[in-house]
């Protein structure tokens, strides 16, 4: 397996855990261990998982882990927009878009993991 800090997706997705920490500094003080606290672990989750994944012993795991690596984003995203329709965010467009793009290269290292098992 190719080390996960040469993952264009990897690295993408630390930057993107630097722009939820920043934003998370914007949302009251008294959502410190609620919604900030799960925010910043769905961000966190990501890199993580991509990590640990392919360092695992075989590509069927490292999808594995690319899968948990999605729910954390839709995670991420859900609690994203409950921020915004909560009125502590306004605009959360570009980080949408950031998740957007890492979903599509995760799901394209999955689509390239599967057919190199075959």
């Amino acid at each position: 397996m190719t080390g996960y800090k040469n993952l264009d997706v990897w690295k993408k997705s630390m930057l993107l855990v630097t722009d939820i920490y920043e934003l998370v500094k914007s949302l009251p003080k008294d959502e410190t261990y609620a919604l900030s606290d799960q925010i910043r672990r769905s961000a966190v989750s990501v890199p993580s998982n991509i990590a640990e994944g392919s360092s695992r012993n075989s590509k069927k795991e490292f999808i594995q882990f690319l899968y948990i690596s999605l729910g954390s984003l839709c995670e991420l995203e859900t609690q994203l927009l409950i921020a915004k329709n909560v009125g502590y965010v306004e605009n959360i467009d570009a980080i949408e878009k950031k998740i957007t793009s890492i979903k599509k290269m995760i799901n394209a290292l999955i689509t390239s993991l599967k057919k190199s098992i075959r």
